[in-house]
């Protein structure tokens, strides 16, 4: 790839990065993403919710043999209850049946992926050494906006939500990590441009044992323009190229929807009194 192009192509791109990320680097951590509140919107707006619900939202206003109330489900005393479990019902039946992967895969390019609450690692063993990814899904989510001339074909539609994590690159040899926390550019590289990049670095540092805030971290944005194109082909000759973060995004979504699906089942217990 040739040096002059990149590191041009690299200064266009960085101008339209987030230009706070340089006052968060050395933290190694996520800054949160406040969700757009579109996943339910067309489902809170339908007068006729999808088959088969009615059936059960009718459970809720049986009279229970076990309350006095009559609230229909024990201890569902408020209303403020019955009406909350009562949408998740319906809401919980939407949201899988919009799911697109409904059984997460257990590997991605090569990757395994281990899943721990809203932390991911996905993990690769290399001859002499382990390429490590790890993000997390939390405040991640974001519409995916329609393009300058594009009519949306059915307004009752909510567009779709999708995940872009930050996320750690560590290379790890023996004792010692070179680490890369790596984001997705905001703006979407231009159709048929071989040269640009889906992702960025954001910061590089080199630390032996287990990282901590005293180890030294140099930003992306102020490195050399060819070290910095360096640096991005040796992610890519360690399997973190542009087409494999466009399927982390994807399992990344996919992860996430999951995730929100299982904290509604949750709050929904919670309120029956299941939990």
């Amino acid at each position: 790839m040739n040096g002059l192009i990149k590191t041009t192509q690299r200064v266009i791109q960085s101008c339209v990065k987030n230009t706070s990320l340089t006052s968060a680097l050395v933290s190694r951590t996520q800054a949160p993403v406040k969700r757009d509140f579109t996943r339910g919107i067309w489902h809170m707006t339908c007068s006729k919710r999808l088959d088969g619900l009615q059936s059960t939202s009718s459970l809720l206003h049986n009279h229970s043999n076990t309350c006095s109330c009559g609230c229909g489900l024990k201890a569902l005393h408020t209303k403020g209850e019955r009406e909350l479990v009562e949408f998740l019902t319906e809401e919980i039946v939407a949201e899988r049946k919009a799911q697109k992967v409904k059984a997460l895969p257990t590997e991605v390019e090569g990757f395994t992926v281990k899943g721990d609450g809203a932390e991911v690692v996905l993990t690769k063993q290399l001859k002499d050494e382990i390429v490590r990814i790890t993000f997390n899904v939390n405040h991640t989510v974001d519409s995916e906006d329609f393009g300058e001339g594009e009519v949306q074909a059915d307004k009752q539609e909510f567009t779709e939500m999708r995940s872009k994590p930050q996320f750690e690159v560590d290379l790890v040899r023996g004792d010692s990590t070179l680490g890369f926390t790596c984001s997705f550019l905001q703006e979407p590289p231009t159709p048929g441009d071989e040269y640009s990049d889906i992702f960025g670095i954001d910061e590089v540092t080199l630390y032996k044992g287990e990282w901590s805030d005293k180890v030294y971290a140099v930003a992306g944005d102020v490195l050399d323009g060819y070290l910095y194109d360096l640096l991005m082909n040796l992610l890519e000759e360690k399997g973190v190229s542009n087409e494999f973060v466009q399927k982390l995004s994807d399992f990344s979504t996919a992860y996430e929807h999951s995730a929100y699906i299982n904290l509604l089942e949750g709050i929904s217990k919670f309120t029956i009194g299941k939990q």
